[in-house]
C-alpha cells in the first residue's frame, strides 16, 4: 500500500510540474504579444511619421477613415492617443498555391501546382473591404485554378497553359478589384499525372512520330522519283547530254580519292553490234524454214 501511495504522488508532482511549464509557456507568449503591442503603440503616438516609397499609411482617428486617402510615401503626422495608422505594402507578392487533386473534363486526375503574383494598388480598400486579403487572395485562385481546370480536358491543359492563366487572372481581377488589389499573372508551374498514363501518352507519341517519319519519307521518294522521271526526259531529248552526265559522275568519283573506278559505258556504243546479231538470227531463220516442206514430201513418197 505504501508504494502504491508514492506512485501516485509521483503522478500528482509530475502532473503540477507539467502544468507549471505550461502555464510559463503561456506567459512568455503573452509578454511577447504584449511588447509587440507596446512597440505599436508607442509607434502610433509618434507625432511625425515616415513612410518609405513603397508603402502607404492608412490612418483612423477615432475609428474613422481619415479623408484624403492613405498617406505616403514620405512624412505625415498623427495625433497621438486618437490616432492609428496601418502601414500597407505595395510590392508584388508572388505566392503559392498548394497543390490541387483536379478531375478534368476526360475523368483523368491530375495534380496541378500554381503560383499567383499579385500587388496592391488601393491601401484603403486592401485595409477596410476584406478580413484577411492575403488568406482571401491565396483561396480565391485555389479555387479558381480547380473550376477552370475541371472544365478542360487533359490534351488542353498541357497545351493552352498559357490562356488558361490569362482566364484565370481576369476572373480574379473581376473579383479583387473591390479589395484594392490587383493580379497581375497566374502561371502553372507542373501538371502531375500518374505512371501508367505518361507511359501509355508515350507510347502514342511515339508511335505518332513514327508514323510521321515514314510519311515524310514516302513523301521524299516520291518527290525524288518525279524529279528522275522530269531529268530521263530532259536526257532522252538530247542524247548528248548522257555523255556529259558520265563526265561529272567520273570528276565526282575522282574527287573522292577511291582506289577502284568504275567507268560507265554507254549503252549506244553496243546498239550495233546488237543490230547485227538480230540481223544474222534473222537470216539463220529464214535459210532454216524452206528445208522443211521438203522432208515431208520425201515421206509422202515413201
Amino acid at each position: 500500500m505504501m508504494e502504491c501511495s508514492h506512485d501516485i504522488i509521483f503522478g500528482w508532482d509530475f502532473f503540477k510540474a507539467t502544468e507549471a511549464v505550461i502555464d510559463c509557456g503561456r506567459n512568455e507568449l503573452h509578454l511577447g504579444e504584449t511588447s509587440v503591442l507596446e512597440s505599436r503603440e508607442e509607434e502610433n503616438q509618434r507625432l511625425i511619421q515616415v513612410v518609405k516609397e513603397f508603402e502607404r499609411a492608412v490612418i483612423f482617428r477615432l475609428g474613422h477613415l481619415r479623408q484624403g486617402g492613405a498617406r505616403g510615401p514620405g512624412l505625415f503626422f498623427v495625433l497621438p492617443f486618437t490616432d492609428r495608422f496601418l502601414k500597407v505594402d505595395l510590392r508584388t507578392v508572388s505566392t503559392r498555391i498548394s497543390s490541387q487533386t483536379i478531375l478534368t473534363k476526360d475523368s483523368v486526375t491530375v495534380v496541378v501546382d500554381a503560383v499567383v503574383f499579385y500587388r496592391v494598388f488601393d491601401a484603403c480598400s486592401y485595409v477596410i473591404k476584406v478580413n484577411h486579403p492575403k488568406l482571401s487572395t491565396i483561396q480565391l485562385a485555389a479555387t479558381t485554378v480547380r473550376t477552370e481546370l475541371g472544365a478542360k480536358t487533359l490534351s488542353e491543359i498541357l497545351t493552352e497553359q498559357s490562356a488558361i492563366g490569362s482566364n484565370i487572372t481576369e476572373i480574379m481581377n473581376s473579383i479583387t478589384a473591390p479589395w484594392g488589389i490587383t493580379v497581375e499573372r497566374v502561371e502553372i508551374k507542373d501538371v502531375l499525372m500518374p505512371k501508367q498514363l505518361q507511359r501509355s501518352m508515350a507510347s502514342v507519341a511515339e508511335a505518332s512520330r513514327e508514323a510521321r517519319a515514314k510519311y515524310i519519307a514516302a513523301e521524299g521518294e516520291l518527290k525524288a522519283s518525279k524529279a528522275f522521271k522530269e531529268a530521263a526526259e530532259m536526257i532522252s531529248d538530247a542524247p548528248a547530254a548522257i555523255q556529259l552526265r558520265y563526265l561529272q559522275t567520273l570528276t565526282t568519283v575522282a574527287t573522292e580519292r577511291n582506289h577502284t573506278i568504275v567507268f560507265p559505258l554507254p549503252i549506244e556504243l553496243f546498239s550495233k553490234f546488237l543490230d547485227m546479231s538480230k540481223m544474222f538470227q534473222s537470216e539463220g531463220i529464214q535459210q532454216v524454214e524452206p528445208s522443211k516442206p521438203s522432208t515431208s514430201a520425201e515421206g509422202s513418197t515413201q
